[in-house]
């Protein structure tokens, strides 16, 4: 799930900008993206300094975007306690962003000359996108919409970028060229290990939920009790096994063969076969003590 948290300001005393309407329309589209589920939205209105601080920590955000107006050098135009124009440049906050550079994946500034603070921002965040110069209302609201509407469908923040561009220019607007996307040095070095270490967590978790040597006593004695074991190449057959692969097949009592089969799949680490035991045993164990050390093992080899 990735939040994505929208922060406005037109104060009193600069032009108006239609905001209301460019939140509304990303809303709408994202409701009706085919990864809705995957997207929370969240909007602050007539932003604060001190309120994009407490903003990022309550929403823990992956993607932060602003709309409003820019200056170039001089930074973002955001609000005062009167509502009147507090400048905040690029430098103060990137070094906001630094801090919570794990988190924020991607960074929109929607207002003019904002390729500035795009560029500070990006040196602590992997996508950074700012305006080269003015850009129309109209447009923004253009790029802004194509822009989510490619995320929600799935794609990649370079492909909603270009997406975004190219809806300002279907628009009839030759705007096309304003947005720019900055990028973090280094950072497909940085998206690597990333991966790595989801690989790593993945592992470990998966490591930690072997079954014990007393789960698989268990798994052995009600595979004796449910008679399944009676059955033997039948059984094999349903959770996928060869029955003339096992030499134990012929072993001279069902809880000898179930015995060689819990620890033939435990060995071979065949998940999927023991998870279709498990609902082999859940049909015969409904009710009782063996249905809680049933769950208990269902639990440790992720069986639905």
């Amino acid at each position: 799930m990735q939040t994505i948290l929208i922060l406005t300001a037109n104060p009193l005393s600069t032009s108006r900008l239609r905001l209301d309407q460019e939140v509304r329309n990303i809303a709408e589209g994202l409701e009706r993206a085919k990864k809705r589920d995957q997207f929370v939205l969240e909007s602050k209105l007539a932003v604060r300094p001190r309120d994009i601080q407490r903003a990022m920590l309550e929403s823990n955000p992956s993607i932060v975007h602003f709309s409003g107006h820019g200056t170039g050098d001089e930074g973002l135009v955001f609000e005062d306690e009167t509502g009147a124009t507090k400048l905040v440049d690029g430098e103060a906050l990137a070094g906001l962003f630094a801090l919570f550079a794990e988190e924020v994946e991607c960074v929109v500034l929607n207002g003019c000359y904002s390729q500035v603070q795009a560029a500070a921002i990006a040196q602590h965040v992997n996508y950074v996108i700012g305006m080269k110069k003015a850009i129309a209302d109209k447009a923004a609201i253009e790029f802004a919409v194509g822009f989510y509407d490619a995320l929600g469908s799935g794609k990649s923040v370079e492909f909603a970028y270009k997406f975004g561009c190219a809806a300002i220019r279907l628009a009839g607007i030759p705007e096309q060229l304003t947005p720019t996307l900055k990028k973090k040095p280094n950072i497909e070095e940085t998206v690597v290990n990333r991966l790595l270490e989801k690989q790593v967590n993945e592992h470990t978790s998966e490591e930690s939920q072997e079954l014990s040597d007393s789960d698989r006593e268990i798994l052995t004695e009600l595979l004796t009790r449910s008679g399944r074991a009676e059955a033997r190449k039948a059984l094999c057959i349903k959770i996928g096994i060869e029955p003339n692969q096992l030499t134990f097949l012929r072993q001279s009592t069902d809880a000898d063969f179930a015995l060689e089969l819990i620890n033939y799949l435990h060995i071979t680490d065949d998940k999927q076969a023991l998870r279709k035991i498990c609902k082999e045993l859940e049909v015969v164990f409904k009710r009782g003590k063996y249905a809680i050390d049933l769950e208990s093992i269902k639990s440790k080899l992720y069986c639905k």
